[in-house]
């Protein structure tokens, strides 16, 4: 049989239980409706979905899907998806990564992996082009993701790339990651994937391979990166100098910053000390890129905090400046760098860690948790004991924080009762990112219809609010950034266009980069030799794929009643660009069901649901 163009076409079946390990091959024409990364899992993860079977059962399916354009020459096509059930929310997620592991996957010859069962005792996987194997993994049972990247490391090899978990996954700790890459530390971040992935006894995946991928017409592909790479260059040099966090005090200036979990709308001074532009004038120590990147977002740090010892890795991300830094009133850039290597070695998500440390920190300030509560610790805004103890804690599943906050900010709210909901930001049990939504009101519907909960990665609209350009799609001048007329409209097209990214194994950055659906569609049409694919059919393809997520949820109970915003959000904020901001949701949700065809329940109508080529899932 002829090689396929741009994909492998097989996933590695792996059933942790009995051990055995199979070729799953997938065909053309799945590829070509749903993609790989996210698009593929969800169609896997349909079909396969019990929804009594519990996110940490032993028959719960967990997924690590490459990308389409992953391991190739397509800038920034370095992402792999990681899929399941959530233990934090109970529905559909999926967790991103990036760097140089997914690649790595890639060129062992499979497009993925499909894990079932559980191990009686720790292991971890060897896959390379050669072979596959389940090893023994009691020696790295309690180590962290770093630790382990190092021993791993040493054993097979410097050649090879690691994915682990660390203390927080095999202590099934909800906002559990995986990690990739050591100190460079890329994780696949949200939901709680590493919990999925601990529940299973999975300690790490260690691929080393030599495999390519076909492109179709590699030649015509390489002329139109000629050009799109200078420009993507140049969109995203401050993004490059700075790193993500460059853009905090911007993000401040706009209203959208979470300050003092989420209840002020000023940090005007503060929020410069621990900016991207204060990272390179003080721990900074080096760039990095992801495979295939020509951004070079990534920084290393390298410093320490009095008292607690040194740090030496990923600097904060704009994620970690704002939910570890401003929503926890933190404005001393060591103790935010000591925060963020304490999440990505103990393997946990910086922004749920961060929002369940603010509620935390309102909880002890109104009283509704006291030092007898927490064995004596003063939980105090900004302190460096409150906030190290309680990333211990959580890490460990000890003590207060291992006992409540361990689950993000509702489960803990639920454990502590005293009408503590209101001081949770999340929506379907997904504790929310760095964005404010009362800062742009788009991003309410955003985030009300996200399908795996808070997810600000699912629109992105606020980037036409800040200038970002999307002529194919009619998006040349920035619209009122507190004006909700056209904003379901925006919503309803950014959310199909960016729903292709992690099916593509594509950095959403390229969209700052000035990369449109029409040029993807070529790359497709170059990478696969798929001709014609137009950019209709790329805009199909991610409304397809996120209505199959939709249906996903459905089926687990989802409906337009979960489609809301926390309370907090739904309260003025005092100060700043955004005072006295509320944004109307039921408004522009009634729209936007229109625009999708979903009836007033939420459920994807029949009629699109054809048209889409999903009236025939069963």
């Amino acid at each position: 049989m002829d090689m396929p163009a741009g994909y492998h076409g097989n996933i590695l079946s792996i059933d942790l239980t009995s051990k055995k390990i199979t070729k799953k091959e997938i065909s053309r024409n799945d590829v070509q409706k749903f993609f790989l990364g996210s698009g593929m899992a969800a169609k896997i993860l349909y079909d396969d979905l019990d929804p009594s079977t519990g996110p940490l059962d032993p028959e719960n399916p967990l997924l690590f899907l490459a990308g389409l354009f992953t391991g190739t020459m397509i800038p920034t096509a370095c992402k792999l998806s990681a899929c399941a059930k959530s233990p934090l929310t109970g529905i559909w997620n999926e967790a991103t990564v990036g760097g140089h592991w997914p690649s790595a996957l890639r060129s062992t010859g499979y497009d993925g992996i499909m894990l079932t069962g559980k191990s009686e005792k720790p292991v971890y996987l060897f896959i390379s082009d050669e072979k596959t194997e389940i090893r023994p993994a009691e020696h790295l049972w309690g180590k962290d993701t770093y630790e382990t990247d190092e021993i791993l490391t040493k054993e097979n090899g410097n050649g090879v790339r690691i994915a682990c978990i660390g203390q927080a996954g095999e202590n099934l700790s909800g906002i559990a990651s995986i990690a990739c890459d050591g100190i460079i530390s890329r994780q696949a971040g949200r939901g709680g994937i590493g919990a999925n992935m601990g529940s299973k006894n999975l300690k790490a995946i260690v691929c080393s391979g030599k495999k390519r991928i076909e492109i179709a017409d590699a030649d015509g592909l390489r002329e139109l990166l000629k050009t799109e790479i200078p420009k993507i260059k140049e969109n995203t040099k401050a993004l490059h100098e700075f790193g993500t966090g460059g853009g905090a005090p911007a993000v401040e200036a706009f209203g959208d910053l979470p300050i003092k979990n989420w209840l002020l709308g000023e940090w005007k001074e503060d929020i410069q000390k621990i900016s991207g532009q204060r990272v390179r004038e003080t721990v900074f120590e080096k760039h990095y890129a992801c495979y295939s990147c020509p951004i070079g977002c990534g920084k290393i740090v390298k410093g320490e905090l009095s008292g607690y010892g040194n740090f030496h890795g990923r600097y904060p991300e704009y994620e970690s400046v704002s939910l570890l830094g401003s929503n926890c009133l933190n404005n001393d850039l060591n103790l935010l760098c000591y925060c963020v290597e304490l999440c990505n070695r103990y393997g946990m998500d910086v922004i749920s860690a961060g929002n369940v440390l603010a509620f935390a920190m309102e909880c002890f300030e109104k009283g509704k948790i006291t030092k007898k509560d927490t064995d004596g610790l003063e939980i105090k805004w900004g302190d460096a004991k409150t906030m190290v103890t309680l990333l211990h804690q959580i890490g460990k599943r000890e003590g207060f924080g291992g006992k409540y906050l361990i689950d993000g900010v509702v489960k803990a709210a639920g454990r502590l009762g005293k009408n503590t909901i209101e001081y949770a930001v999340a929506t379907k049990g997904l504790d929310y990112p760095g964005h404010d939504p009362r800062g742009h009101v788009s991003m309410a519907l955003n985030y009300a219809t996200a399908v795996r909960g808070g997810c600000h990665l699912e629109g992105l609209t606020y980037f036409l609010d800040r200038g970002v350009k999307c002529p194919d799609l009619n998006y040349t001048t920035p619209p009122n950034q507190f004006d909700e007329n056209g904003k379901p409209k925006i919503v309803f097209d950014l959310q199909n266009f960016l729903s292709v990214f992690n099916p593509l194994g594509l950095c959403k950055f390229l969209f700052l980069g000035g990369v449109g659906p029409k040029m993807i569609a070529l790359w497709i049409e170059k990478a696969c030799g798929w001709t014609p694919f137009t950019m209709e059919d790329l805009l199909k393809t991610g409304e397809r794929l996120f209505n199959l997520k939709r249906l996903y949820n459905v089926r687990l109970g989802i409906s337009s009643r979960d489609d809301k915003l926390p309370k907090r959000l739904l309260t003025a904020k005092p100060d700043g660009k955004a005072k006295g901001i509320v944004p109307q949701l039921d408004k522009m949700l009634s729209e936007y069901y229109q625009l999708r065809d979903w009836s007033e329940e939420g459920t994807p109508g029949t009629a699109r649901l054809k048209e889409l080529a999903l009236d025939i899932l069963k």
